[in-house]
């Protein structure tokens, strides 16, 4: 059986299991913690009031997070003509049609986001083996099939994340790095945790924001106080 590194057991002894801590104390815990000797991610588990296997309580989107994740996004479009022009013109990495569907099918994804305009999405639902269990498929829901793929590249790009409650109801999403400054922390985190919010299903009863909880990649998680989050996000 494996078991935790010294590090790790050191950062955990910083935190409290059994206290939900308000966000400007969890996000000095967790930069306190942070002790890789990488720039490790920060990572956000949401736990809520709903039952995705129905449908009315499928909890979905985006968010703009005001400073990114901290990491380049590599942006790949499928799109002809006058679209091809425009998603190159707004960075994209790679831009295509059949060429990068041959591509794809070869083996090839070095990519983290794919974006489609519609006419496309018969050369690209047939990708969906691939790309779709590397959650690489482009879905309307999340503004990745578009006709406006200029303003979909710039999104992506400067931080635009995606996120999906799991069978078991948590929202797993990267809010940063752990070199943010922590009001940057901050900022991304009320960032999130407002559309979250706002995205309730109507149909969920009782409490929706169960429990939230920061970690960093290598650290222990921080439990947050869903009602200190929902007010802050209000403010």
């Amino acid at each position: 059986m494996s078991s935790r590194g010294k590090k790790y057991e050191e950062a955990r002894k910083s935190v409290d299991r059994n206290k939900r801590y308000d966000l400007e104390m969890g996000i000095q815990i967790l930069k306190d913690t942070a002790k890789a000797k990488f720039d490790e991610s920060v990572d956000m588990a949401i736990r809520l009031g709903v039952n995705p296997k129905h449908s009315d309580q499928m909890v979905r989107g985006t968010v703009a997070l005001p400073h990114g994740v901290g990491k380049k996004v590599r942006v790949l479009v499928f799109a002809k003509g006058e679209k091809e022009k425009e998603a190159r013109d707004a960075g994209a990495d790679f831009v295509g049609a059949d060429d990068l569907a041959e591509k794809i099918t070869g083996g090839w994804t070095d990519f983290d986001k794919a974006i489609a305009t519609p006419d496309m999405m018969g050369t690209v639902g047939k990708l969906g083996k691939i790309l779709g269990p590397r959650g690489l498929m482009p879905n309307p829901k999340v503004g990745t099939v578009t006709f406006e793929v200029g303003r979909a590249v710039k999104e992506l790009k400067a931080g635009r994340v995606e996120f999906k409650v799991e069978k078991t109801g948590i929202v797993h999403t990267t809010v940063g790095k752990a070199s943010f400054a922590p009001e940057k922390l901050k900022e991304n985190v009320l960032a999130l945790m407002d559309v979250i919010i706002r995205a309730k299903p109507a149909s969920s009863k009782g409490t929706y924001l169960k429990s939230v909880a920061i970690s960093t990649t290598m650290g222990p998680g921080i439990k947050l106080d869903p009602n200190d989050l929902r007010v802050v996000a209000k403010a």
